[in-house]
Formats: C-alpha cells, sequence, structure tokens
C-alpha cells in the first residue's frame, strides 16, 4: 500500500506489495523490490535499490546510490550515506558445486540489523550478519565485518572503532577535552564522557563494552 500522502517520482521503480508510509519521498530512479515495508517521512534517493522484503522504520534517509539487499533491517531515524552497500550473503557463489547457476535456494541470507539513529557512511559496505548498535557512526568508506555497539565510531577496513559518538552525532570528549579513545582502560578513572556540542553526558558500561547516557545534571548541582 503506497500512502497517498507519500511523493513518488515518476521514473521510480516500485514492485507489488510494496508498502510506503505517510511523507515518504522516493526520488529518480530509485527501484523498490517486492515485499519492501518502507515507514513515514523516509526519504530515499536517487537510484537507491531497496531488495524484497526489506524493512525501513520511519524518518529513515538513504541517499542516492545506496544498495539495501535482502534481509536488512533498518530502525528508525537511520541514516544511510551515499554508495553504501548493505550485503546478505557472507559466502557468495555464482555457481553451485555441480556448476550449475546459483539459485535462491543455494544460499542463506544472513541478516543485517541497523538499530536506531545510527549511521552509515558513504561507501561504507556492511557485511552480511553484522547488528550496527544505536547512535553508532560508521566511518565512509568502512568495511564493517563485525557487530557495532551502540554510539561506537568505527573506520577502516576491517573497521575498528576509533573512538565514540553523541547521539547528536558529534565525537564525544573525556574530562580533558580529548577525543574520547576506543579502549575504555584509557579512560578507566573517570568513564564520563561528554558532547562538547549538545553536552549530553554518557558513562562507559564495561560489561557490554558501550555506552548510555547520563540525565543532566539540574543547573547548579555541585559535580
Amino acid at each position: 500500500m503506497i500512502d497517498p500522502a507519500a511523493r513518488i517520482h515518476a521514473s521510480a521503480d516500485l514492485e507489488d506489495d510494496v508498502s510506503v508510509g505517510p511523507g515518504t519521498a522516493i526520488w529518480q530512479r530509485a527501484q523498490v523490490r517486492s515485499g519492501a515495508r518502507i515507514g513515514s517521512e523516509c526519504v530515499i534517493g536517487r537510484d537507491a535499490f531497496i531488495d524484497a522484503a526489506v524493512t525501513i522504520g520511519d524518518k529513515v534517509k538513504i541517499q542516492n546510490g545506496a544498495l539495501v539487499y535482502q534481509g536488512v533491517t533498518v530502525e528508525d531515524g537511520v541514516f544511510i550515506g551515499p554508495g553504501a552497500i548493505l550485503t546478505n550473503d557472507r559466502f557468495p557463489r555464482a555457481i553451485t558445486t555441480s556448476g550449475e547457476l546459483a539459485r535462491a535456494a543455494d544460499w542463506q541470507v544472513s541478516p543485517i540489523v541497523l538499530r536506531h539513529g545510527c549511521s552509515i557512511g558513504a561507501g561504507a559496505v556492511v557485511v552480511a550478519g553484522v547488528d550496527v548498535g544505536s547512535f553508532a557512526t560508521v566511518g565512509a568508506g568502512a568495511i564493517v565485518t563485525r557487530d557495532v555497539t551502540a554510539y561506537a565510531l568505527v573506520a577502516g577496513n576491517p573497521a575498528r572503532r576509533l573512538g565514540w559518538v553523541c547521539a547528536c552525532g558529534m565525537r564525544l570528549v573525556d574530562s580533558d577535552g580529548h577525543p574520547a579513545p576506543a579502549q575504555p582502560d584509557r579512560y578507566s578513572a573517570d568513564r564520563g564522557l561528554h558532547c562538547p556540542s549538545c553536552e549530553r553526558t554518557y558513562a562507559y558500561v564495561a560489561d557490554s563494552e558501550t555506552l548510555e547516557e547520563r540525565p543532566a545534571r539540574p543547573q547548579g548541582a555541585s559535580a
């Protein structure tokens, strides 16, 4: 079902049994395959590809030329940069062991989940079977081969954690004002991290190697 409030460019290719929510815009030459579900207030850019049965939440931005393959689940508020690729097969082959062309029954989808508010940079590749945590940021051109924890900043090939980011997207700093490092033992004496832009604060959670947001300190309260 295509909501009447959605905007679909005439050149976009939407197959049967596609759902598009209100306020969503799908731009030139985007392709959305059968069974895909796209939420409300999303932006699907020019030449983007949304494969069969992909689920996309609300307020998601998928930029020009991004490829989102079957088995991917995108939660609300996710950003997928231009030319990013989300794959679905960890062991791809064009042919079977008997030399025949591989069909749908000859391979198994390894799902990807992009959690609420995370960002995938331009040209990044997320390999099948990976979970990217809430508000994590994957740098441009990164190759993500393993799970990314919430609020982590990762980059490189293969992608490695470089530090931590705020829900607003800015890099977090430690109590000395330096970019918070990737390894927790370097700030274990002071686990409080701070956003210089929006002033949110976070604490490092050692057991899960991730962050949790601290409530804002009332104005005038002692440290």
